[in-house]
């Protein structure tokens, strides 16, 4: 029999002053699992061991077995969580993880170091990043981070970790190379083909040893749970919970005939959406949201993670797409197939539990008295990008009705004037004097600043972009409709800041952004210059060096 092995390297999760998690996965449930460390390795702890309950495979997974899944099928996968304490701040320890398996063989990871959460005043330097989901240049950017900062402390994930969450390679194994943890663990092996060069990228060894915080996006959630829909339309088949919940009422005792609240949830958040696998996979903090937004201490930085994501879907008016701006013609009778357009996944507005959650973070001594203080979240407040449009706020569905009283358009649209981070998020923040927000979800580089000061970031051009819609470049936006949609530049009125240092000459103009699928950006916030730095490189040409092209202070 063919002996095991970890599915993972250990990885780090939420230091607190004397501790930090580690967390590794196993396709076997094991006899036992721990943590040896200290300088001779001679503390050990125990870990906590859970099965991820939504991991499949399907006929789209891309596995290195010769195994066939017509329907979705369930893949088991152990999540092992051990706390090491007793740190001391400012010291790295030597660690590695065992596993044993059924059998009572030791499996054993290499020996990486860990460290508590750093103090105030020791000087950090963090990955800024987001939207891998496989893309052909993540395992590129990620090593070019290693080979050009080396050790870096710490990184900040604004979300868009995987594209279907569900799927278990995607997370683990992906045969082509570039999984999301081989590749932030210097494991991965993916073959990128530039003007008929080939160079093959292992992304680089960073949460062994730097702990990552992550943000909700749009690619973390998935839609209606099914046992045949193959993960990609799960994925895609979302609906708002007060619909799901409308619809539960009308069918209560038929579904739940005993009134149990537990079958309740189950059945509504099994038929609208769920993030359970990322919530499963990461040692998320308690909060109001059981972790699906957050806030933590880092060193100076207090570090604000708001869940600020909806549905994706296509701008599309054609009478066959389930799109953001309409319903597919066949559907116009069928309420149970509406898509309900870019609804939102965990409301922010006045009165919300979450909008509760970020007054009082910010009006606590944490944030306070931080001195640095970030945002993070995954929908672009401002963006040159397509994903800024329409705004964000709840869908309003108008019907066009036919003589006979049937439908015959059902449309959505999406007022600015009602975008609840332009005017509810942002105004807090401001009177917060939050240093930076920082975003992804458009896929390319750009950046801005307020009147108050307060900078914009979007850094998420790692592995392929979505353009960016300046003069003749236009964002689709429906004709017609009564709402406002920008089809350039940033639909929220500020203009975007060209990079400081090098910025891509075009036509003879210095270009505010980077967005190119042959030019991968990645960037790093350092505390002891009390600047952001953005860093480029041009896979078609794999010797070549990396450009650090834009730099700026980001501290009031």
């Amino acid at each position: 029999m063919v002996s095991q092995e970890l599915l993972t390297d250990p990885f780090l999760q939420f230091p607190t002053e004397d501790s930090v998690r580690v967390v590794w996965f196993t396709e076997f449930s094991g006899s036992a699992h721990y943590v040896q460390y200290g300088e001779n390795l001679d503390r050990t702890v125990k870990a906590t061991t859970t099965k991820l309950t939504q991991t499949k495979e399907d006929k789209l997974s891309h596995l290195n077995s010769e195994a066939e899944f017509p329907i979705p099928q369930r893949r088991d996968i152990w999540r092992h969580e051990a706390e090491v304490v007793g740190l001391n701040a400012g010291k790295r320890v030597p660690y590695h993880v065992i596993s044993i398996d059924r059998k009572g063989d030791e499996i054993k990871s290499e020996t990486f170091t860990l460290a508590p959460r750093p103090i105030p005043g020791e000087p950090l330097k963090i990955l800024l990043t987001s939207d891998h989901q496989l893309k052909p240049m993540t395992a590129a950017n990620l090593q070019k981070v290693e080979e050009t900062i080396g050790e870096i402390d710490g990184i900040f994930f604004a979300g868009d970790l995987v594209n279907i969450p569900d799927r278990a390679s995607e997370w683990f194994d992906d045969s082509r190379g570039n999984a999301f943890f081989p590749l932030l663990q210097g494991r991965g092996n993916y073959e990128l083909e530039k003007n008929e060069i080939t160079t093959t990228y292992t992304g680089a060894s960073l949460i062994q040893y730097a702990p990552l915080f992550p943000a909700l996006g749009n690619h973390e959630i998935m839609g209606k749970q099914s046992e045949e829909a193959p993960l990609n339309d799960q994925f895609n088949d979302s609906y708002p919970r007060a619909v799901v919940e409308k619809r539960y009422g009308e069918k209560s005792l038929e579904i739940n005939p005993s009134g149990d609240p537990v079958i309740q949830q189950r059945w509504i958040e099994q038929n609208s959406f769920n993030s359970n696998t990322y919530e499963q996979i990461f040692s998320l903090p308690e909060s109001p949201g059981n972790g699906r937004y957050y806030a933590v201490t880092f060193g100076d930085i207090r570090l604000v993670v708001p869940t600020i994501a909806n549905m994706w879907r296509s701008p599309s008016l054609s009478r066959n797409t389930k799109g953001r701006y309409r319903e597919r013609d066949v559907d116009l009778n069928q309420p149970e197939n509406w898509g309900y357009g870019q609804h939102i996944f965990e409301t922010i507005t006045p009165g919300s539990q979450q909008y509760q959650w970020l007054v009082d973070e910010l009006n606590s001594p944490e944030f306070q008295q931080a001195k640095y203080k970030i945002v993070m979240f995954h929908h672009p407040p401002h963006s040159l990008g397509d994903n800024v449009v329409p705004a964000y706020t709840d869908p309003m569905q108008k019907i066009d009705r036919d003589p006979e009283g049937n439908p015959s358009v059902i449309r959505y649209e999406y007022p600015r004037e009602n975008d609840y981070i332009i005017q509810q998020v942002l105004p807090l923040l401001e009177r917060a004097n939050v240093d930076v927000v920082f975003y992804g979800h458009s896929h390319l580089w750009n950046r801005f600043v307020s009147q108050t000061g307060m900078n914009f970031l979007e850094t998420s051009n790692v592995g392929n972009s979505y353009g960016a819609n300046v003069n003749e470049e236009r964002r689709f936006v429906p004709p017609g409709y009564q709402s406002e949609y920008a089809p350039t530049g940033d639909p929220n009125g500020l203009e975007p800041i060209i990079p400081t240092l090098a910025p891509i000459v075009k036509d003879g103009q210095n270009l505010p952004y980077i967005a190119d699928n042959n030019i991968t950006v990645f960037t790093i916030l350092d505390t002891e210059t009390e600047t952001i730095s953005s860093y480029r490189f041009d896979t078609r040409y794999p010797d070549s060096e990396v450009i650090k092209f834009d730099e700026f202070k980001f501290s009031r």
